[in-house]
């Protein structure tokens, strides 16, 4: 059920205010989501924003610290897991950041701007298989995505299934990570289906 637990994009373009604020959350449909520890569902996620929306989540609540071109949320969003807002500069141009840091690991949201540094500054644009599937997630509407639950074989229980649309066969469930090639162009933007795979994101 849970994505990874690396360092990880999850929506590919600056996101609007409305996308922003509905990632916050993309597991709020996981089953069980009362039980146990959440961290791992959000600990190093990431998706970049504009600057509108990182100065009203600046002016939100007095942050929980600012560390030059970084700040983290006073509220945590599970556990030791916050909201940290990165200002990076790329090319001569600045840019904006949400990302979900574990505080009880120091140096995690240094690790982060690293990671967002080393992906944003390659020099082709391209998307590997595993952000191609979080786009996914992240842009398809609640009543389209939900979790294997009681009717699905035991090992697939609880994983991330999308409803799709077959022809013939009309709509029917799969599960994200075994969705095929020509599937995953399918849910995708048209600006998004032809970029190179990059097999190092």
């Amino acid at each position: 059920m849970i994505p990874s637990p690396a360092v990880r994009k999850v929506f590919q373009g600056v996101a609007s205010r409305q996308q922003m604020f509905r990632m916050f959350d993309r597991y709020a449909q996981r089953p069980n989501q009362w039980d146990g520890d959440a961290a791992p569902f959000y600990a190093g996620e990431w998706f970049e924003i504009g600057e509108e929306q990182c100065d009203y989540m600046l002016d939100v609540l007095p942050p929980l610290w600012i560390r030059g071109e970084m700040f983290a949320m006073r509220e945590f969003a599970t556990g030791s897991v916050t909201s940290v807002f990165l200002t990076l500069r790329f090319d001569g141009r600045t840019r904006h950041f949400h990302s979900y840091c574990d505080l009880s690991d120091k140096g995690s949201p240094e690790r982060m701007r690293d990671a967002i540094i080393a992906r944003e500054t390659r020099p082709v644009k391209a998307m590997a298989r595993q952000e191609r599937l979080e786009h996914i997630w992240s842009t398809t509407h609640d009543g389209y995505r939900v979790y294997a639950g009681e009717k699905w074989p035991l090992h697939k229980r609880g994983k991330r299934v999308i409803l799709l649309y077959g022809g013939r066969q009309g709509a029917f469930l799969k599960l994200l990570d075994d969705l095929s090639d020509a599937e995953i162009a399918a849910k995708l933007p048209v600006q998004l289906r032809h970029l190179p795979d990059d097999v190092a994101a």
